[in-house]
């Protein structure tokens, strides 16, 4: 079995595996950051960044200074992970007790983005990100696109595994005096902090209030 093969299939609880496309696309789609991961001058290298899923591939952005995002944009194999956690799963002992999750690990070699492309695909980042906020600023500077380099992973059939866990806790000891169950967890948007140098009658534009309430 070759070794691509083998990290295609999960193999730990393969029960919890997803192998639709659709399940791949629900949980990218419903986180913003995700680890991504590759190994620079025999040493691994990981770092969080913000992605968005736009059709069949992931785009990412950070700076063209960074030398291991021009290692992953030059060719160099990759991964970008991504977790949610959905909930605590209490049993009546620590043993079977566990976590309600949705990940997704996908895997390839990064592209860099053509300059006469990055500044739409850095819109459509942006507003995956925050619905609807590139309508609401300036349009980025050619200095401003020029300092940041975009690059894509492209999400191929074979190249990625996701795994659910959705329900209450096992049995256990079956024990009816200890509390056993599932607490939920979530992300809720606070209430927004202005800027310092921001007046005090410039109203909360649409883009904040998709946030609060999406």
């Amino acid at each position: 079995m070759s070794s691509a093969t083998h990290l295609a299939r999960i193999r730990r609880m393969p029960e919890r595996s997803r192998s639709d496309r659709a399940g791949l696309d629900a949980v990218l789609d419903a986180a913003v950051v995700g680890t991504l991961a590759t190994v620079v001058d025999g040493q691994p290298w990981a770092v969080p960044m913000l992605y968005a899923r736009i059709g069949d591939r992931i785009l990412l952005h950070g700076s063209t200074g960074a030398g291991a995002l021009r290692h992953v944009a030059a060719g160099a194999p990759a991964t970008l992970c991504v977790s949610i956690l959905d909930g605590i799963v209490l049993a009546d002992n620590l043993f079977d007790s566990s976590a309600n999750y949705r990940s997704a690990v996908v895997r390839g070699h990064l592209t860099t983005v053509d300059r006469t492309e990055a500044d739409g695909a850095l819109t459509a980042l942006s507003d995956a990100v925050i619905p609807g906020r590139s309508a609401e600023v300036r349009p980025s500077t050619r200095k401003e696109l020029a300092a940041t380099l975009t690059i894509a992973l492209p999400i191929d059939d074979g190249q990625w595994t996701v795994k659910v866990r959705d329900g209450p806790p096992s049995e256990g000891d079956a024990n009816p005096r200890v509390w056993a169950g599932v607490v939920p967890i979530g992300a809720v948007a606070g209430t927004p902090e202005r800027a310092p140098w921001v007046d005090a009658d410039v109203p909360e534009p649409p883009s904040v209030g998709r946030l609060r309430h999406p």
